[in-house]
Formats: structure tokens, sequence, C-alpha cells
């Protein structure tokens, strides 16, 4: 590992030099698997949150208490150690800038769901393309916001990002203060009529929930693209 970068309190970036790693798409993932003197194996699925510009892999990883693999990956690993990963993973929930360049892109996340969309909006500024974009962002409060500094500075420019914060707000605070709902997306949303790109991620129920709100509001399923976490994840 090349680098430990703190997040959130419960959130590390990890940065890898992979050797021969072959390029990967914004939206991929890898595998990560933990191996025990005993001999006892651990795997987990991490999506990749650097752009495909950036030579390096880095992994976002929030620190579940109950977790086998997550723990060690965000609480005691240190610069220097090795890790096996495989991949990139995935061919379906990844985004190409250029690919459509006048379709616009609506990316929604719930908690460390926002790791893949990410990497998305990164491989827009890197490579200096236009495309509209959005991004409704919810969190538990700032403090749980992923990459809150990086995000303002990336704003603006045909980016827009959006928060909504479901538990707690400091003063003074006028984004959302709730859940995602179906009224939020008709505020966020593109206009059904643009035929915009809309990739998913989060908790189970926060996806179906955005899911099927976008649906109700006449957005055709096959525009939306999910990925999803189950129980241990947490709740957003």
């Amino acid at each position: 590992m090349r680098e430990l970068i703190p997040e959130t309190p419960h959130v590390s970036t990890l940065v890898f030099e992979v050797p021969e790693w072959p390029g990967h798409l914004a939206g991929q993932h890898v595998d990560v698997r933990l191996t025990a003197e005993d001999g006892y194996q651990a795997q987990r699925s991490y999506s990749i949150a650097s752009p495909p510009e950036d030579g390096a892999v880095a992994l976002t990883v929030e620190r579940l208490e109950e977790g086998e693999v997550s723990p060690y990956l965000a609480g005691e690993v240190r610069q220097g150690d090795q890790l096996e990963l495989r991949g990139p993973i995935g061919g379906y929930f990844v985004w190409q800038a250029g690919s459509e360049p006048q379709r616009p892109v609506l990316l929604i996340g719930g908690g460390s769901g926002v790791v893949p969309l990410m990497a998305m909006i990164r491989h827009r500024h890197a490579a200096g393309a236009g495309t509209p974009m959005r991004l409704l962002y919810s969190s538990r409060s700032l403090e749980d916001v992923i990459y809150r500094a990086e995000l303002d500075r990336l704003a603006g420019g045909g980016l827009a990002i959006v928060h909504t914060l479901t538990r707690s707000r400091p003063p003074g605070w006028t984004g959302y203060a709730r859940r995602l709902d179906r009224e939020m997306l008709a505020e966020v949303a593109w206009p059904v009529t643009l035929g915009a790109a809309i990739f998913i991620c989060g908790p189970t129920s926060f996806v179906e929930t955005a899911s099927a709100g976008l649906v109700e509001l006449g957005y055709p399923p096959e525009s939306i693209r999910t990925e999803r976490f189950g129980a241990t994840g947490g709740t957003t």
C-alpha cells in the first residue's frame, strides 16, 4: 500500500500500486482477499475510487465493526503492506467520458455507495469532459460525507453536488434534511426528456427507493443502473 487517507471517522482510502495493472473503467471494483496465519481466508468486493487516468488503485473502505475485512483495511493496514487484489471486475456499472457526450448523467449515492460514483466524477474531471453531471448524495451527517472537500472543489462547470443529511445537520444548514424520496428525486433529477444515464449505489433499501421513485416519475428502467450492498452496509 502506498498511502492511507482518512476520509471520515469511520472511512479511509487506501492507495495501491498494483504491478501490471491492466487499467480500469470508472465504476468497476476489485476483490480483496485476506489470508490469516492459520490459512483462513476472507474476501470482499470494493469499488475503485480512482479514475482510469490514475495509474494507482484507490479503495475507500468503511469500517464495519462486525465485518471480517473492513476493520483490518480501515484500521490496521499500514503503508508498505501488501494485499491480494483481483480485478478489475464489472462492465455494467461503468461510465466512460465521451461515450455519449450529449447525454447528461445522474449519480445517486447513499453513504459509502458514493465510491464508484466518485470514480466517475474524477474521471470526468481528469478527461476534461463537459458532460453535464449531477450527484445526489445522502449521508447521516456532514461529518459522514466522504470526499467532502474534493466534492466542494470539483463542483461547478457542469457538475452539481446536492447533499441530503438524514440524521443531524450543522447550524444554518439549508440543504435537504431527510431520507431520499420521490419529491427530492423530482427536484434534483434531469428532465425525463433529456434521456439521462443514471447510476445508483448504496444500501439495498436506498437503491430500491431511488430506482422505484425514478421509474414512477417516468424514467425508463433501462436507463437506470444500480449497485447495492446488503444490510451490513448500514442504512442511509
